[in-house]
């Protein structure tokens, strides 16, 4: 068996659908729907199986979604396999998962977080005022000089993610992330896809959304991780009981630094990656990251299956 970290992704892996397999094949996976809907007071299954694009595309409906998703494929992997992670990290929002399948957080106080950090966020900037775009074919030095250029005191533009070689993610105001849209289409090998996330995640505009994350965040009593979770705005640490809550109010504003983090799982000893959660995202991220790397996923009972068979072999 290798030795394997696990990842989750965040906002941009929603899908309509998504976790249905699992919720009609693994009681798990509807005890923890039927759990995360009375702690939210909302249907988790018509959420993601049923709602149409454009209502799981809001922030508010997104954070939720997504980490039941990451959660309930955290839930069938660990029921099957006894074996343990050397390492977890979570792409913003799945970071949340991570710190709850290290036994960092509660069910209830992660739901709860999530909730909040939604609301937060969705009420920091109106629907249609901030945008975000990944950038593709340009290196993280020349989108920072994109989006210097462009940037100012009311045309936000920031370097948001650093997801792998070649490709990065921008946010800010919608009509300033337009901007460097066009100018990256205009450079050499460049491009840029507006992404479908409705709050402008990670960077100064959610400034507000920190501080009142904070005030929710002294309400929780973070335990010590069982397995190392890396945070995702400074990849050198790792989470502690004493130091979880000012990451994860960090990481609102903070870039997602995705390509050391696989890089820092590599160097701790890391030879497979497991992805829990819909899609396959951070799985194409890390390939860019490190080919040498193995690279598995679940989100559903066939991805699980084949997860288990490549880990025993």
């Amino acid at each position: 068996m290798g030795r394997f970290g696990l990842v989750f992704p965040g906002q941009g892996s929603q899908h309509p659908g998504m976790a249905q397999d699992l919720y009609r094949n693994y009681q798990s996976v509807r005890d923890l729907f039927t759990d995360a809907g009375e702690i939210l007071g909302r249907d988790m299954a018509s959420l993601c199986f049923e709602a149409p694009r454009e209502v799981l595309d809001l922030t508010i409906n997104t954070q939720i979604a997504v980490l039941a998703a990451d959660l309930a494929a955290w839930r069938v992997f660990s029921g099957r396999s006894a074996a343990t992670p050397l390492v977890m990290a979570g792409h913003s929002l799945g970071e949340y998962a991570a710190l709850h399948a290290a036994g960092a957080a509660s069910l209830g106080d992660v739901l709860s977080l999530v909730h909040r950090r939604a609301e937060y966020h969705q009420e920091a900037v109106s629907v249609g005022e901030g945008a975000m775009a990944a950038v593709l074919g340009l290196t993280r030095e020349e989108v920072e000089e994109l989006c210097l250029e462009f940037d100012g005191d009311d045309h936000c533009v920031a370097l948001s993610g650093d997801n792998a070689p070649g490709q990065t993610v921008v946010s800010g105001h919608a009509h300033a992330v337009a901007e460097v849209i066009a100018a990256a289409g205009k450079r050499e090998k460049g491009k840029a896809i507006r992404l479908p996330i409705s709050v402008p995640c990670h960077c100064r505009l959610l400034q507000g959304a920190a501080k009142r994350l904070e005030a929710a965040l002294r309400q929780i009593s973070f335990r010590d991780c069982t397995v190392p979770v890396i945070p995702n705005c400074d990849p050198s640490l790792l989470h502690s009981p004493e130091r979880t809550a000012e990451l994860l109010v960090r990481q609102i504003t903070s870039p997602v630094r995705w390509r050391e983090t696989i890089e820092r799982m590599a160097a701790m000893g890391v030879d497979t990656i497991v992805e829990l959660g819909p899609k396959k995202t951070l799985t194409g991220l890390v390939k860019r990251i490190d080919p040498r790397l193995r690279f598995l996923n679940v989100e559903d009972g066939a991805s699980l299956e084949k997860t288990l068979t490549a880990l025993d072999g």
